[in-house]
């Protein structure tokens, strides 16, 4: 049963910005507060996502069905490079996998291409469609239900029918059963489904995930990965982070490998095992031996 009174508050929450007091919310309000300080922020970045889309629609990728391209791009914090120029174009309903040593760069890629982090020079180019953005911490509210965390970021992402997408995604998710229980109450792999709604209530034509398997115990990611194998088979382009090197091996059919910044290789993982010349007892193996066969 949806909650009215809880839901008068998210509206009125995002549509003005302040907090609105009604009697009985004090729990929800604890909730909220962060919500409102983070409007401002999620505003901004809907606006450097908007410039992007704008920029992209109006300029020829180079690579004819291409759902994301990527020319140049470059991020330095000061003096330090956290991305060399890197290049490549990707395909709708294509499943990559960015695999690389802790700090190469495959969150600050993410995020630049998800329009939250500017590169520093470069362009990211995308013909049509929009990309949906899920980061590695669930950017859930704990004391909201799944249909209220739904409705919140439906609304700011400004849908013209925001209860339609909540319908769509509780659907889309498996989750219509857990529409009215608080997130803060659902199994990890519940709340990283909830998660991955929230980045798909646009219907997105790239959908970029952080580490999406990441504290999800065996049948959590064979679940989670089943979904998104869907994804990627319906034609939506998937873009995930991983340190498991096997999960990569196992659901991407195109790998980015970086590490240190510069993209190394792009490829199938059976294009990767080929380049260290085979041999070796498990893809984990072949993954090490390429590191230190390049000086890594």
């Amino acid at each position: 049963m949806r909650n009215d009174k809880s839901d008068r508050f998210v509206g009125s929450a995002v549509a003005t910005g302040r907090v609105p007091r009604l009697r009985g919310t004090r729990r929800i309000t604890r909730c909220l507060l962060p919500v409102v300080r983070d409007i401002a922020r999620a505003a901004r970045a809907r606006t450097r996502l908007s410039s992007l889309h704008s920029l992209s629609t109006s300029t020829d990728t180079g690579h004819s069905g291409a759902t994301l391209a990527v020319r140049e791009v470059t991020k330095r914090f000061g003096s330090r490079t956290a991305v060399a120029p890197i290049s490549f174009a990707l395909e709708p309903g294509q499943l990559v996998g960015i695999i690389g040593p802790n700090g190469a760069g495959k969150t600050t890629l993410l995020s630049i291409l998800a329009g939250v982090t500017p590169a520093t020079a470069g362009e990211v180019l995308q013909p049509a469609g929009k990309i949906g953005w899920v980061p590695q911490q669930p950017a859930l509210y704990s004391n909201l239900s799944v249909a209220e965390n739904l409705r919140l970021f439906a609304r700011l992402e400004k849908l013209d029918d925001p209860e339609e997408a909540v319908g769509r995604m509780l659907r889309q998710t498996d989750l219509e059963d857990r529409a009215d229980d608080e997130v803060g109450r659902l199994s990890g792999g519940n709340q990283q489904r909830v998660n991955i709604a929230i980045g798909l209530l646009c219907a997105p034509a790239v959908l970029l995930l952080d580490e999406p398997s990441a504290s999800l115990d065996p049948r959590q990611r064979e679940r989670l990965w089943e979904f998104i194998g869907g994804l990627a088979g319906g034609g939506t382009t998937v873009v995930f982070s991983t340190h498991n090197v096997a999960e990569a091996e196992r659901y991407a059919d195109r790998l980015l490998v970086l590490v240190d910044g510069e993209l190394l290789f792009t490829g199938t993982p059976a294009e990767l095992e080929q380049a260290v010349g085979g041999g070796s007892r498990d893809f984990e193996a072949a993954f090490v031996r390429f590191l230190h066969e390049r000086g890594h």
